[in-house]
């Protein structure tokens, strides 16, 4: 390898996420800012948000009713 055209790894890097949590990670930027971590990500905290965009899950669950209803007036 070639000698001295490696950035420098830092071992303890400061990573700063929007929540407020900091982390000390290993990268070669010395200061890193996320917008999500592991401590406010919904599937590591358990807390499901539903985004329900002008009435998409609704909709949805309207179709689904509606695809059983008619399943179950064919089956008879």
């Amino acid at each position: 390898m070639k000698k001295d055209i490696h950035p420098k790894y830092n071992l303890k890097a400061k990573a700063t996420c929007a929540c407020g949590a900091v982390f000390e990670v290993g990268s070669t930027m010395p200061d890193i800012h996320v917008e999500i971590c592991s401590q406010c990500h919904p599937f590591y905290t358990g807390n499901e948000k539903v985004m329900d965009t002008a009435g998409r899950v609704e909709r949805f669950k309207k179709r689904q009713a509606a695809a059983v209803k008619a399943k179950t007036k064919v089956k008879k």
